[in-house]
């Protein structure tokens, strides 16, 4: 089966696909936005058991319980520590331990929020071409993984990441 890379506009916690991703901060205490979201459809089960795996490094992921979200698992990214800011590197390393996460666990698909930009404050079109290039650049690794989605809540996003994808698609 061809690995699809897709964007749309919407709900993260409404995604259809089997985990979801929230950008979290390294002790995965969930707050506003995605992670906020996520907490507030889910229930605090999610975020009991992402801050029970501990404080991790910034740029790595754990996996928690969705909660009552319809999901297997949440996957949470630690894009930032405690600061709150996030870098490029962060970004691509975050996407890449999520990605090799959702192998682990033997996912056929799932959902990223645009990483670090909103209370993080990262510019959302340098965002998506790091997030979709690391995503393009693990396809040739993946055994389970057949559709990544980014899933984005703003038509701004959509058009960034929608742009970049359309991008990577032609080049092949």
């Amino acid at each position: 089966m061809p690995f699809v890379v897709e964007v749309v506009e919407g709900d993260i916690t409404k995604a259809n696909v089997e985990v979801i991703v929230n950008a979290a901060n390294n002790k995965f205490w969930m707050g506003s936005g995605v992670a906020g979201a996520i907490k507030a459809a889910g229930g605090q089960s999610i975020e009991d058991d992402a801050m029970a795996k501990g404080q991790v490094m910034p740029g790595e992921a754990v996996f928690s319980t969705a909660g009552r979200l319809p999901y297997n698992y949440v996957i949470h990214g630690a894009v930032m520590g405690q600061d709150l800011h996030t870098s490029d590197k962060l970004i691509r390393q975050t996407t890449v331990a999520c990605l090799k996460l959702a192998e682990k666990l033997k996912v056929k698909s799932m959902a990223f929020p645009a990483f670090g930009t909103g209370v993080g404050g990262f510019p959302m079109q340098a965002c998506a071409k790091l997030m979709i290039t690391c995503t393009y650049g693990f396809i040739p690794m993946s055994k389970y993984l057949e559709r990544v989605q980014f899933c984005l809540y703003d038509v701004y996003g959509y058009q960034a990441f929608k742009t970049i994808n359309d991008e990577k698609k032609k080049l092949g």
